[in-house]
């Protein structure tokens, strides 16, 4: 195919993949015995949010998978959806409706997983794996999974961090993470399945106790690897005290995300009534932001949106701010969580969110970003964002294919 020719095929997956993300996916968990999950085979593990559209205790179900051309769609289950992940003739292959639209490969399972940290802990239960393009992929850990807004009263509303905990931490094994495990996956993570890039979160600590730890945890990554900078990302609540941010500059960290999630004054005071109450109010939120921007520098700082709760004009009008400033922004689609208070409610449709996608895609060219800045920022490097900036760049595996046929062809 040309390279015209793939760019369309491209765009024509993605706009089906922005729709399973929305709708889910629909399988019999009984297709997935002829997939060895959590052998070669990438397996959920909760270490955070469940972002599927319904829990499921009882069985295990894959990560994500691949389009033809290379997309990765992670896996969103969802048993009402019209698509539906089938096994045929020995292949898997997403359907819509019962029409097949093409065949799926689902994630490898990294070669860290099947390792544990000096303590007996599988690294498969401190960081969660993701793969990105051009050979690089993201370890995220959630070194708590579980917020003390809960206690409170003071949850954010789309948030099921809490719920994800009742539902899956003593199933799965999962609980706190301390900075040794922590540095010990990060560091076969990096060795063994090259990965270039971490993403450190989790809920609130009592008392705010989670500044410190986060920079046991950048000593204990440097140790581990050998790396004083190891692309690290920290999330945090925008401290009180702004001189904070500097000392996560100092321990580190290559990135910051302080995730400011609405933009209009009256969604944020209603969807986050914690982060008002412990963080010192939005437009505190906002000049922790544009305070990190100066000290870290631009594409360094990110601000995540949950798309689809407020207007999209108040939430692209946030984005355009940022981006001017230097400041990336997230706006993945709002998934109703199961276990969040907004569970149950509707997100928009698939084409409002293909749009949102595509504006803070042109937003982000204009003030002079690229793959790289988004992928160093980003929890995952599965966001439309990354995908689009791909395709722009040419390191979509299709593309690898083509570009090999020319090489063939000039010889």
């Amino acid at each position: 195919m040309s390279r015209e020719q793939i760019r369309s095929q491209l765009f024509q997956e993605l706009k089906i993949k922005n729709e399973v993300n929305i709708e889910g996916v629909a399988a019999d968990p009984a297709i997935f015995r002829h997939l060895d999950l959590g052998g070669e085979f990438q397996e959920q593990v909760h270490l955070c949010f469940e972002m599927d559209h319904e829990t499921h205790e009882d069985f295990d179900l894959p990560t994500g998978y691949s389009t033809p051309g290379g997309l990765r769609v992670p896996f969103h289950w969802d048993s009402r959806s019209d698509y539906r992940i089938v096994y045929d003739g020995g292949e898997y292959v997403l359907t819509q409706k019962g029409k097949g639209l093409f065949p799926v490969s689902f994630d490898k399972r990294p070669k860290y997983y099947g390792l544990s940290a000096s303590d007996g802990t599988p690294f498969s239960r401190i960081a969660g794996y993701s793969t990105g393009y051009a050979g690089g992929g993201t370890v995220s850990i959630a070194y708590s999974n579980e917020c003390s807004l809960k206690e409170k009263g003071q949850d954010c509303l789309f948030c099921n961090i809490n719920a994800t905990k009742d539902t899956y931490s003593e199933i799965q094994g999962i609980g706190w993470k301390n900075p040794k495990q922590i540095g010990e996956a990060v560091a076969a993570a990096y060795r063994l399945d090259g990965v270039k890039h971490t993403n450190l979160t989790g809920g609130f600590v009592p008392e705010r106790r989670e500044v410190d730890y986060y920079l046991d945890v950048a000593e204990a990554i440097q140790e581990s690897t050998g790396l004083q900078d190891f692309n690290g990302t920290a999330v945090i609540g925008a401290p009180l005290d702004l001189s904070i941010i500097d000392r996560y500059k100092e321990a580190g960290f290559r990135t910051l995300a302080l995730n400011l999630e609405m933009w209009d004054p009256k969604f944020y005071a209603a969807i986050l009534p914690g982060k008002v109450a412990e963080c010192g109010g939005r437009e505190h939120w906002i000049k922790a932001i544009e305070y990190a921007a100066k000290v870290f520098g631009k594409g360094k700082v990110r601000s995540g949106f949950v798309a689809g709760i407020e207007p999209k004009k108040a939430t692209l009008a946030g984005v355009e701010y940022f981006a001017s400033i230097g400041v990336l922004s997230l706006t993945g689609a709002w998934t109703p969580n199961p276990g969040s208070a907004l569970e149950g409610h509707r997100t928009p449709h698939a084409e409002w969110h293909l749009d949102m996608a595509y504006q803070c895609h042109e937003i982000f060219k204009k003030y002079g970003f690229s793959y790289q800045d988004y992928f160093d920022i980003a929890p995952s490097p599965n966001f439309l964002i990354h995908d689009l900036f791909a395709i722009d760049e040419e390191i979509v595996p299709a593309f690898g294919e083509a570009k090999e046929g020319e090489r063939i062809a000039q010889r």
